[in-house]
């Protein structure tokens, strides 16, 4: 006896009225096939990409073809196996009467009919703005919500009169309040069936230029920041993986943790994500600068400036000439040979990869020398038992100036002058030392043991501020490096680049020296009439020849950009300095900008704007986003008059939910017994001990829901219970009220308070 699926409906009693078939039964059918509709793709998929894994190697841009094929099954194959029927997000039915269902992304039947509308794509868009006031051609909306594979409860939002017929008594609450109360887990949960009205509007605007969105706590900005990171690769033709793709950054390392599951559940796993200090490797040690002031001149984006004049240093030509002694002659390289090697290369060339392009303008410059002394030899051009040319192919007879435009293969003037120059271990000398291979930790470091160097490279300093940037241990790295250390990096390039290419350049040799051995042992055996054979010498089919496949591959680093569009979260925290950062990774200066002014702990006085344009974004629009979703009205009641006593024109968000359960306060001695307590009564859900010291960290052992966290690795992120652990310490001023005003609303149903005793 087969076994029958299970029903897509697991409906509680309580809601026994929303489990009528004459409701339910039309979606039953959808779902089942969407099931089916599944099973079959995953089959599908699974058969394709065993094939495309089992393909023959491949190089250059067939294999990296397979990589992305490989890539693109896969992605699918996991969204499919990891949600299932789960994929369907809710129904919209519009005013012709057309259902249409929509999913986090698109599926079709086996015919070809459309069984899920992917949440992105423009005609989806009436589900996420329709409201009363804007039905948007819509008579009634349904969202569901699933747990482990089954609709356990659904919400229905009729829009006219007409609407009503066919639908179960509807809720008081939207179905986005209704879901707010839902226990929180160590990641962000997913919300995208009931993302708001608001919210939509901002996931969907253009990605020309920068776009603020501005919210309070609670507001849902990182909600909207990651829905508009998979939408824009989705829909914005100009932001898509071959354009550069987005690149996402957040406060802290937790946080790329807490959101990991979001984007591919949109979609979308092309998204890089990281926080300011990934993008280095020296990011993984950096602590926060300990010295405000030294963090302060830092921040200035001209420190960041300062590291151009630093490598300049490196780049003067000599002034002085030298005698090179070679087996074909003697030849002086004097200063104007090395000054004209030295504007060689093309600006914006990194110093370390423009030192090849140095060597082979001063090899050009001193083989034509040798060549001029010596007179020039004559060439063994065609016809010569050296070189026999296409003279030798009866019935073709080309002239010299003909040579070029079929690609033979012929000798290079000057070539044997230039590998002798090359080989040359005083001229190569000579070099390094006139252009150095620099490392980008060595230019930073010396800004801060050579007083002399820094003066120079940051002539605004003071003597006191030249001082005070001095330190013993000059790699000791700090947060506030991390902006030097990586204009360094792009101003310098790669120190191995010269080395890798060489080694390239070597083995490219010795494949064609290789092949070259086998044509002419092919030439020599060739009988034919035609004498085809001789057709091998050509450049061009002796370089399909040799190939790339198995040639060194430098790894790129996939942070260093350039993107499409960066989305940054917490972004009221950012310098100056920092932002450089960012921006050097965006050329299109495309960005989504996140933020709360009310919660820099440094201060915000500008408007976005002015803040925006001081790092160099004039073209700015702004979006506010000023309903609390989060935090429930008791907490906000008390978290409010915080932030305004320090900043009086705070963006405040209004809470439209309460929470029910009043602040509680105590003192840390009650600590253990306010989470053992919360724990045993509440078996699912997340705590968080907020602090900065020592109790907050021993509260937290053997007790998997319960993390511990500052103030500042809190942001961005949500608990059920938050307590607060002497909260009166964590400063004065406006970095002590944003510290506790951040604190408290990380609370999504209740806030306890432990002060000293």
């Amino acid at each position: 006896m087969p076994v029958l699926p299970r029903r897509p409906f697991r409906l509680s009693e309580h809601l026994a009225a929303k489990d009528d078939p004459a409701l339910i039964a039309a979606d039953e059918a959808h779902l089942a096939a969407i099931a089916t509709a599944i099973d079959r793709q995953v089959v599908d998929l699974t058969t394709r990409l065993d094939a495309a894994r089992r393909a023959p190697g491949r190089s250059g841009q067939a294999a990296f073809d397979r990589d992305q094929e490989i890539h693109r099954l896969s992605a699918r194959l996991r969204m499919l196996r990891r949600f299932g029927i789960d994929l369907c997000l809710g129904r919209i039915v519009r005013a012709d009467g057309v259902v249409t269902y929509l999913g986090r992304v698109g599926l079709t039947d086996a015919a070809g009919e459309r069984l899920l509308l992917d949440w992105r794509s423009p005609a989806a868009e009436p589900f996420f703005s329709a409201t009363h006031g804007d039905p948007r051609g819509l008579v009634s909306r349904r969202r569901y919500r699933w747990t482990a594979g089954q609709v356990t409860d659904y919400w229905d939002e009729v829009f006219t009169s007409d609407g009503l017929a066919g639908h179960a008594a509807l809720d008081d609450q939207s179905s986005f309040v209704a879901s707010l109360g839902a226990s929180r887990s160590p990641r962000m949960r997913d919300v995208l069936a009931t993302i708001a009205a608001d919210q939509d509007a901002i996931v969907r605007a253009g990605s020309a230029g920068t776009l603020v969105v501005d919210g309070g706590p609670g507001t849902g900005k990182t909600v909207v920041a990651l829905h508009r990171a998979a939408y824009l690769l989705y829909s914005d033709p100009h932001v898509g993986e071959h354009h550069g793709g987005v690149l996402f950054v957040g406060p802290h390392r937790p946080y790329p943790g807490y959101v990991a599951d979001v984007l591919p559940g949109l979609g979308e796993d092309g998204v890089r994500t990281c926080t300011l200090a990934d993008l280095l490797p020296e990011g993984d040690a950096a602590r926060p600068e300990p010295d405000p002031e030294v963090a302060r001149l830092k921040a200035d984006a001209r420190m960041v400036a300062a590291v151009d004049p630093a490598v300049a240093l490196s780049e003067e030509s000599p002034t002085e000439g030298m005698l090179l002694e070679t087996a074909s002659g003697d030849v002086w390289l004097d200063p104007r040979d090395w000054a004209e090697a030295f504007a060689a290369p093309d600006p914006g060339t990194p110093h370390n990869e423009a030192a090849d392009v140095v060597l082979g303008e001063l090899l050009t410059i001193l083989a034509d020398k040798l060549a001029d002394a010596a007179g020039e030899p004559e060439e063994e051009g065609f016809g010569s038992d050296e070189n026999p040319g296409w003279d030798a192919v009866p019935g073709v007879h080309l002239g010299e100036d003909e040579f070029d435009a079929y690609g033979i293969a012929g000798p290079e003037p000057g070539a044997d002058l230039r590998e002798e120059l090359a080989a040359d271990d005083t001229l190569r000398r000579a070099v390094a030392r006139a252009w150095p291979l620099l490392e980008a930790t060595d230019v930073v470091a010396d800004l801060w043991t050579v007083p002399a160097y820094l003066r120079r490279c940051a002539p605004w300093l003071t003597a006191d501020e030249v001082a005070a940037l001095q330190r013993p241990d000059a790699r000791a790295w700090t947060e506030a490096d991390l902006p030097l250390l990586d204009a360094a990096r792009r101003r310098l390039g790669d120190p191995d680049h010269a080395r890798r290419r060489r080694r390239a350049e070597a083995e490219r040799a010795a494949e064609r020296a290789r092949v070259a051995d086998v044509v002419d042992d092919l030439i020599a055996t060739d009988d034919s009439d035609l004498g085809v054979m001789s057709m091998l010498r050509g450049q061009d089919l002796q370089a399909a020849l040799v190939g790339d496949a198995g040639l060194p591959v430098v790894t790129p680093d996939a942070l260093a950009g350039p993107f499409a569009h960066v989305v940054v979260d917490e972004a009221q925290e950012l310098t100056d300095a920092q932002w450089q950062m960012l921006l050097a990774r965006c050329p299109s200066r495309s960005l989504t900008v996140v933020g709360d002014r009310a919660q820099a702990r440094h201060g915000f006085a500008e408007s976005w704007t002015e803040r925006l344009a001081r790092v160099g974004l004039d073209r700015v629009e702004q979006a506010s986003l000023t309903i609390n979703y989060r935090t429930p009205e008791e907490v906000m009641a008390v978290a409010a008059p915080v932030i305004r006593a320090a900043v009086p024109d705070a963006n405040v968000p209004t809470s439209v939910r309460p929470g029910g359960t009043p602040v509680r306060y105590g003192t840390t001695a009650e600590l253990t017994d306010v989470l053992d307590g919360w724990l045993a009564q509440h078996p699912e859900g997340t705590a968080c001990v907020i602090g900065a010291g020592p109790p907050a960290d021993a509260a937290v052992e053997d007790r998997d829901r319960v993390r511990s966290l500052t103030p500042a690795t809190a942001k961005g992120l949500e608990f059920d219970l938050v307590v607060l652990v002497e909260p009166e310490g964590f400063g004065e001023g406006i970095e002590g009220a944003v510290d506790r005003y951040v604190s408290m609303t990380r609370a999504t149903r209740e806030l306890v308070v432990l002060g000293r005793p």
